[in-house]
């Protein structure tokens, strides 16, 4: 089965430096898609805007994250019917290095999900309300710049909800060379101290302590998940996975980890700077930058932007007072995260009801169960409910120099379903689309060519079967088409035993509501008609070698309107649209467009047409032939059906 995915890339966060290049983060508007092979991911939460959104899959949760890099609005205008409660990240601006200094501090982090920087607890969601919500993202200090100026603390980062704010404080600079100025400061997590200068203290449940200095070892920034190191290292950051998967750089939110690969790690502490002769101080893991000692090495690392890391500290020997190499790294910028849930997706097991059959999904209040192979539907002992039903069987194969196939037939309503029991699903299979032989005279034989065929049934086999007939199939050069769900359309005039020209009926055999409609009829010197669609009859085939269109299908009912979901790439919930009609004897003829909801395109050349496509009951479109002892048409086959099962969850 096909998957369609629509990836126009939105804007991704910075990366740790000479990191591999991440995966891009997908904007809201450009990410419809549809899984056919393994369940529909289904949207039901809340709907807002702003940051840069990625939606993403753990287990059987589906989530979506809104991540912010600079200051914004998180803009809520739809509750859904999951939950009005949001988990969060908020990471404040890392603190500067120090002049000849200590490393700067991480900045402070809070989270509702995984660990909380500080060693405190994971905190609550908060609630949100249909509302503008104001996001501010802490810039990182600027790095000492002489020995007796201090780097700047971070800026808090901070997050508006419904009822209050949460805010997480700066990281605190690194202490320069001067005894004016030798402490770290304290922050989210503190500053290194320079020059037997002393730590910068954290905040309780945000971030850790800074270390002292020791003779020519200026300390390290505290990190969120770590005092920094008597060594001067840098302390550790923390893994908050709210962005996305963590086991691949499928985001590139935050600082990779050297050692695993893995990115959405924040706010490390910045490593100290050393003497000439020393080892200066690592960055802590999480965007801390590292320290170094002195000329020829530059002034301090900075923090990776969006990770609230610290700055490294300066050299501290080797250099006049002010020299760039010196100076303390700059914090990194901070960053916030909003996460919620969008629904649930299973490939397979129960639905909250108990009920087990195909893929099933939680959407809009109604549990779905959705097949595209045969199967069985089978009820738990207390099930009772009114379920809502879709029933679209196989399209017809488009003929060759000829019609395109007919559509499956569409069939909706709702029945009762009372358990225990089982109900046999079968899913109709698409039909072959024709070919035309060298000869072009005879039917299934060598050197001849051969019939296209109509679709197959499919059926909801409840205590009163639903069938939809399959599409019938277009007319071949070779033979003429059929009825079905939707009928085949006809050829133009061909020589040999396959010269009708008229379309062929839908909704045989007939239903009520009508399952189908009627393919269009060829032109006698022009094109094939379109096959018949759920919605609409296969347009005529016109004498300026032009091809009918394909019938259009039907929208599904809106229970099954997924805003993700994609049955027909370009017209998103239509199941059930005729195979365009093609051309023969013309390289500038118009093969026609298949009709919305799988239909395919019809052609005018010696080549394959469209077939419809899996999963909609779209006809195969129409094959073009040209003259000449060798040449051959193909019509497309028709895509293979459907049936959508829902009620209440």
């Amino acid at each position: 089965m096909p998957k369609w995915i629509g990836n126009r890339f939105g804007s991704i966060v910075p990366i740790a430096p000479n990191a591999a290049a991440p995966s891009a983060i997908y904007n809201l508007f450009d990410q419809y898609y549809s899984s056919r092979d393994g369940g529909w991911v289904t949207p039901s939460g809340i709907t807002a805007t702003g940051g840069v959104i990625n939606d993403y899959t753990d287990g059987s949760t589906i989530y979506r994250a809104h991540i912010f890099t600079t200051s914004g609005t998180f803009q809520v205008t739809d509750l859904g019917d999951i939950g009005s409660n949001v988990d969060y990240l908020v990471v404040a601006g890392g603190g500067g290095g120090g002049c000849r200094g200590g490393g700067g501090g991480a900045g402070g982090l809070r989270s509702t999900t995984d660990e909380t920087g500080g060693g405190g607890s994971t905190e609550s969601e908060v609630p949100v309300a249909v509302a503008s919500y104001t996001v501010t993202i802490g810039g990182g200090g600027a790095g000492g710049s002489t020995t007796s100026s201090k780097a700047f603390s971070g800026a808090n980062s901070s997050l508006a909800y419904n009822g209050g704010t949460i805010t997480s404080t700066g990281g605190g600079g690194g202490g320069s060379d001067s005894s004016s100025v030798h402490d770290g400061a304290n922050g989210g997590s503190g500053g290194g101290g320079s020059n037997n200068g002393d730590k910068g203290d954290g905040t309780a449940n945000q971030g850790y302590d800074g270390s002292p200095a020791s003779g020519d070892s200026n300390g390290g920034g505290g990190g969120a998940g770590a005092t920094a190191n008597p060594g001067m290292a840098g302390g550790a950051g923390v893994q908050v996975a709210i962005a996305g998967p963590t086991a691949t750089t499928f985001t590139g939110v935050g600082a990779k980890n050297p050692s695993n690969d893995q990115y959405q790690y924040f706010a490390g502490g910045g490593g100290g700077g050393h003497g000439m002769n020393g080892t200066p101080g690592t960055g802590g893991l999480g965007g801390g930058g590292a320290g170094v000692t002195a000329i020829p090495s530059g002034p301090g690392e900075s923090g990776v932007a969006a990770t609230g890391g610290g700055g490294g500290g300066g050299g501290s020997e080797g250099a006049p007072t002010g020299y760039a190499a010196n100076r303390g790294g700059n914090g990194g910028s901070g960053i916030v995260v909003v996460r919620y849930q969008i629904g649930a997706v299973q490939s397979s097991g129960s639905s909250p009801k108990g009920a087990t059959g195909g893929a099933i999904t939680v959407y809009n209040s109604k549990v779905i169960h959705t097949f595209t192979t045969s199967g069985t539907f089978t009820a738990p002992g207390p099930f009772s409910e009114t379920v809502e039903y879709v029933v679209v069987a196989g399209g017809g194969g488009g003929g060759s120099s000829g019609g395109g196939g007919g559509a499956g037939g569409y069939r909706t309503g709702t029945q009762p379903i009372s358990g225990p029991g089982t109900v046999s699903v079968t899913i109709g299979s698409g039909g072959i689309g024709g070919a035309g032989g060298a000869n072009r005279g005879g039917n299934n034989t060598p050197g001849g060519g051969y019939t296209a065929t109509s679709g197959t049934s499919s059926v909801w086999a409840s205590p009163a079967p639903i069938t939809s007939a399959g599409g019938g199939a277009g007319t071949s050069e070779v033979a003429n088409g059929s009825t079905g769900g939707s009928g085949g359309g006809g050829t133009g005039t061909i020589p040999g035993s396959g010269g009708g020209a008229t379309g062929f009926a839908g909704n045989t055999p007939p239903t009520s509501p009508s399952q189908g409609n009627s393919g269009g009829s060829g032109h006698p010197s022009g094109g094939a008609g379109g096959g018949g669609g759920a919605g609409a009859v296969g347009g005529d085939g016109a004498p300026a070698n032009t091809g009918g269109a394909g019938g259009a299908g039907l929208q599904v009912p809106s229970t099954f309107r997924n805003p993700l979901v994609t049955f027909d790439p370009g017209d998103q919930w239509y199941l059930a649209g005729g195979g365009g009609g093609g051309v023969r004897n013309n390289t500038s003829g118009i093969g026609m467009a298949g009709g919305a909801g799988g239909g395919g395109n019809g052609t005018n050349q010696d080549q394959f047409a469209d077939s419809g496509l899996s999963g909609t009951g779209g006809g195969g479109g129409g094959g073009g032939h040209l003259n000449g002892p060798n040449n051959q048409g193909f019509g497309g086959a028709g895509g293979s059906g459907i049936v959508l099962i829902a009620y209440p969850s």
